[in-house]
């Protein structure tokens, strides 16, 4: 299960709920949700199945693992409990002959809801498990006020600026799963920003599914902040939350953002210090045809002239990436102009996946698809070039002076600890492995900012020396 916060609502007689959240930080942030409003109404959140009164599974269904996954901890929880609410993307998820999957698999099940069903599942949880009381949602323990509870440490947090995608990439099926763009008020991200800030975030996480296209799908229509036209733009969100993150200390961290020309207006912001000099960009592939095949957005055919750009602009720029090796119909030669590409473009962080046959996405129509073996040697050969990259860097740090967000430092961090700088998201990437701090006096806190200077690298991570 997740690590969930378990929270009393001081009656012993608090009906209880088990919850596990699966999948990526986009389902993170409607199991946050979800949470907020059960603790809202006086439900204890518990982190045991047998405990609980019922349960609640976030789902994930975007490959196979993650529906095995998913229909696994279902099971899991239907054998301890019995009682079990289904939510997240694979309660979108079709079988056999058009029927629900998950009904299919576990008829058992109380309630099945797709994604984004916060209202669905208190209904459900309503009819099975009435509420004891409806206090005000800034009454929860362990919140941060307007902008809930939240299930990551308590000094970063993500937060989701808009739901679903207008792309139709043929590998993807979560448009059919979320829906297309919808963009929040800009007015709402802004003030659950503020919240998150003001309850002692330090780094703030900007996540969708295009963070990009945020605003496209409401024409950038103007909205309202602190009293002040404010456009439903990335540039404009960016800056705001920028100016909002320098006044409280703290970090402002983009994920998922497609690599259009616009992206272009947003690096001065990193060049000045206002938002990290970061960059999450899911590129996928680097071949035209393969991108073709894809239909991957944004031209993707001249992204290493945009890599170029964005680094003579910000030179401290990190980039990070996901790829896709053995796609249907790539050739030897188009996989060799992909390791080409993360040679050329120096792609600080990479990630990648062989090729699944997600049931529902156009690929598995698409001529060549290659066998398994194929698909799990190319992957293997992309992370030896991509680590191969990524370690020929590290080494540059060493001498230099990083501000660290500690992660961790048991006694005080008087034994060292564990951190990450600005190239380090959390989870995804490398830490930053704090030696014993030089001064008795020094100490380290988890959720503060340490300067350290780097000393060695092992690998992915660092190591320095806090001063």
């Amino acid at each position: 299960m997740s690590n969930l916060p378990s929270v009393d609502t001081s009656r012993s007689a608090a009906p209880k709920v088990g919850f596990v959240s699966l999948g990526c930080a986009k389902a993170l942030t409607d199991s946050e949700l979800i949470l907020t409003q059960l603790s809202a109404e006086g439900y204890q959140t518990v982190k045991t199945f047998a405990g609980a009164d019922l349960v609640i599974v976030n789902t994930c269904g975007f490959i196979d693992d993650a529906v095995k996954e998913s229909l696994d901890t279902i099971g899991e929880a239907l054998a301890e409990n019995g009682k079990v609410i289904v939510t997240g993307c694979l309660g979108a998820k079709a079988g056999e002959g058009g029927d629900n999957l998950v009904r299919q698999m576990h008829p058992s099940v109380l309630a099945v809801t797709g994604p984004q069903a916060t209202q669905e599942v208190m209904d459900a949880v309503h009819a099975h498990l009435p509420k004891p009381h409806d206090p005000f949602v800034d009454l929860v323990p362990n919140a941060f006020g307007s902008a809930g509870i939240k299930l990551t440490p308590r000094h970063y947090a993500y937060i989701k600026i808009s739901e679903g995608c207008n792309h139709r990439c043929t590998f993807c099926i979560i448009p059919s799963m979320r829906g297309d763009l919808v963009s929040r008020p800009i007015g709402d991200v802004l003030k659950e920003a503020q919240a998150l800030f003001e309850g002692g975030v330090k780094e703030l996480l900007v996540i969708s599914q295009d963070t990009s296209a945020y605003g496209v799908d409401v024409k950038y229509r103007t909205g309202f902040w602190s009293g002040k036209p404010i456009k439903t733009r990335l540039f404009e969100l960016t800056q705001a939350l920028g100016e909002m993150a320098q006044a409280y200390g703290a970090w402002v961290r983009l994920h998922y953002v497609y690599p259009y020309p616009s992206v272009d207006d947003i690096l001065p912001l990193m060049a000045s210090g206002h938002i990290l000099p970061y960059l999450d960009v899911p590129f996928q592939h680097s071949h035209p045809d393969v991108l073709k095949r894809m239909k991957r957005p944004a031209s993707g055919e001249k992204n290493m002239e945009r890599i170029l750009r964005w680094r003579e602009a910000c030179p401290e720029i990190v980039i990070r990436s996901t790829f896709i090796a053995g796609f249907p119909g790539e050739t030897e030669a188009e996989f060799e102009h992909l390791l080409d590409f993360v040679r050329e473009a120096q792609i600080d962080r990479a990630g990648c996946f062989s090729y699944s046959s997600v049931k529902g996405a156009t690929a598995n129509e698409l001529a060549g698809m290659l066998p398994e073996e194929v698909r799990e040697a190319r992957r293997a050969r992309f992370m030896s070039v991509a680590e191969a990259v990524s370690a020929a860097k590290l080494p540059r740090r060493v001498g230099a002076t990083m501000q660290i967000l500690v992660d961790s430092a048991p006694g005080l961090g008087k034994k060292g600890g564990l951190g990450r700088s600005y190239a380090d998201a959390p989870e995804i990437d490398g830490v930053v492995k704090l030696l014993p701090p030089e001064k008795i006096s020094k100490t380290l806190r988890v959720g503060e900012f340490t300067k350290a200077r780097i000393v060695a690298a092992q690998g992915h991570d660092l190591v320095a020396q806090p001063f």
